[in-house]
């Protein structure tokens, strides 16, 4: 089966003697994917009847240098600069830069018709393409590889947007705000958190979303797929970057690293909520109370102190505060446990053994800002800094009498109030 497009399938074709990769944009956009910098580009038009006078370049674009057969081509070509899609689908409102870009829109999303079926699961797709790139996720192919470190990738649009982690190029600048990135994808998301737009909506229960992608993974809670599968040990995914991310639990990867204190982790997001420590930043405030927090999560966790709101074990009836504290509590039926890889010790949460693997490696990420002592634990540092700010946050009932820590609080009640 061919991997290719017909060429009057899309507008602009650019010319090259390489092999060309199809893929989909977040806007879902039917795009070639160049494997050498192009040559020039032709429109419609112009592509037929290509000849050696094609090669002739007498229109200039200002803005990126870049050089065009004909008048028309360089208009065409400036909409990549001033964003201008003046084809707009009168079914769904989307709009293209280009004529053909509606045309494949149309067909792929409002046709209803699908040419080429994955033999393994059985989803349809318009293009051979498509196909093409799909059956990548079943067969783990990962043809683009890095030069600079060897990372290996199913696209190479995402080789391409990789590479730039390594020159620190952020081409793609927000004009409201200044802020940079490496793919036009993300400035286009990202503008959509200045607009509030969100025009991606589910049929089954109406969220919208900003991004299509957000939408995808989101329709898999209602039908409950997990198209992507470990390796390793079988445990299926809804979507792709899940399943990475869960992957280096067993390669042991930690690609983020912190620039102040070097402390390593899995997953990007990680490494942004341990940059807090550093900085004190407390973006997450309770509109109840107004307690400021590091984490979304933590937030979400004090909300319940208002409300009441408890997570209940399905097994026994037991209810908790904190979902955490609910997952801890079901590995008791389920006899589940972590081992420490350097004196085999058992936890019930992860979290306690990474904790307990510090008294092997002497590793003490927490500081306090004000004194600079350093702590094993972020628990050991919250208790601490109380002694600076003044904070007793635990105040007896009987007496009213406040301390620092809880189990001074226990203590007091103990020896004082037990009679």
């Amino acid at each position: 089966m061919s991997s290719s497009v017909d060429q009057e399938e899309l507008e602009p074709p650019q010319i090259k003697e390489e092999e060309e990769e199809l893929c989909i944009s977040q806007e879902g956009e039917q795009l070639l994917l160049k494997q050498e910098a192009d040559t020039f580009m032709l429109t419609p038009d112009s592509a037929v009847n290509i000849n050696a006078d094609a090669a002739k370049k007498s229109f200039k674009c200002d803005t990126c240098g870049k050089y065009l057969k004909s008048k028309s081509s360089l208009q065409t070509h400036l909409r990549i600069h001033t964003g201008e899609k003046p084809y707009v689908c009168k079914t769904c409102g989307m709009a293209f830069g280009y004529d053909s870009y509606l045309k494949n829109h149309t067909r792929r999303f409002h046709s209803g018709e699908s040419i080429y079926i994955c033999t393994i699961c059985g989803k349809n797709f318009m293009y051979t393409g498509e196909l093409v790139v799909h059956m990548r996720t079943h067969t783990g192919e990962k043809p683009y590889s890095c030069s600079s470190c060897g990372k290996r990738f199913t696209h190479k649009s995402t080789l391409n947007s990789h590479l730039l982690t390594h020159t620190g190029e952020r081409p793609f600048s927000c004009s409201s705000c200044g802020k940079r990135f490496t793919q036009k994808s993300a400035l286009n998301s990202h503008l959509l958190t200045h607009t509030g737009e969100k025009p991606y909506s589910c049929s089954s229960c109406g969220k919208r979303f900003t991004q299509k992608s957000a939408l995808n993974a989101h329709l898999l809670t209602h039908t409950g797929e997990k198209p992507y599968s470990c390796s390793s040990c079988g445990q299926r995914f809804s979507d792709k970057s899940t399943l990475s991310s869960h992957f280096r639990i067993h390669t042991g990867e930690k690609p983020y690293s912190c620039s102040s204190c070097g402390n390593r982790f899995t997953h990007k997001s990680s490494l942004k909520s341990h940059f807090r420590i550093h900085t004190g930043e407390k973006p997450y405030s309770c509109s109840t109370c107004g307690k400021t927090f590091t984490h979304k999560s933590s937030l979400k966790s004090h909300y319940r102190i208002h409300t009441g709101e408890k997570y209940s074990c399905s097994s026994c009836g037991k209810r908790f505060t904190h979902k955490s504290s609910l997952n801890s509590h079901l590995r008791v039926h389920k006899g589940e446990k972590y081992s420490c890889s350097s004196c085999g010790k058992l936890f019930n949460q992860h979290s306690a053994l990474s904790n307990h693997l510090r008294t092997h490696t002497g590793e003490k990420p927490f500081s306090c800002s004000s004194c600079g002592k350093r702590f094993t634990r972020k628990l050991s540092l919250i208790n601490h800094s109380r002694i600076h700010t003044g904070e007793k946050p635990y105040i007896c009932q009987t007496c009213g009498m406040a301390f620092r820590q809880r189990n001074n609080l226990s203590a007091h009640m103990r020896t004082v109030h037990s009679a």
